[in-house]
């Protein structure tokens, strides 16, 4: 298996985009919300390690993936899909990903998502929730933290990325 990230620049920005990630998931679950100032920390790594760390076409472009998700995130908002945080976390996230591996990102996360899910709804009927007995994400029976699926996702393409890129 081979991506196409370069296992340089997965490299540079996993220990920064790692902790954002992290703290998506956690706010998530908390609070449901992705806080702005982490979707704006996301896109500052991006702005700063991606110019030094990719050819500047395919940095300059890879701004497209940002625009094009952030518009379909906000129309998925619109009709209920998916929270606001959501939509713009994974228009950030988005840049990260090299478009030769997009299909394997969505595997990935649909992977990590049902992984996510399950880990959260057992954890939500198990001796495990008093260890965060006033998290938002406990009392939510129809809605769930996405967060807790989306920065694991951009965490482990990055850390494969770092393995197995070209």
């Amino acid at each position: 298996m081979t991506l196409d990230i370069t296992a340089r620049a997965a490299l540079w920005f996993l220990p920064f985009a790692v902790p954002i990630c992290a703290w998506v998931a956690l706010s998530d679950l908390r609070r449901m919300k992705i806080p702005n100032m982490a979707v704006m920390a996301l896109l500052a790594v991006f702005v700063v390690v991606g110019v030094l760390v990719l050819p500047f076409g395919d940095y300059a472009w890879r701004f497209a993936h940002l625009a094009i998700f952030l518009v379909l995130g906000i129309l998925a908002n619109a009709i209920g899909l998916m929270g606001a945080g959501d939509a713009k976390f994974i228009a950030v996230a988005a840049p990260f990903v090299a478009l030769g591996d997009a299909a394997t990102v969505c595997l990935l996360f649909a992977s990590v998502l049902i992984a996510a899910f399950a880990s959260h709804r057992i954890a939500m009927h198990s001796p495990l929730r008093r260890l965060a007995p006033d998290w938002t994400s406990w009392q939510m029976t129809k809605k769930f933290p996405m967060g807790l699926a989306l920065g694991p996702t951009l965490a482990l393409y990055l850390g494969l990325g770092a393995i197995h890129g070209s």
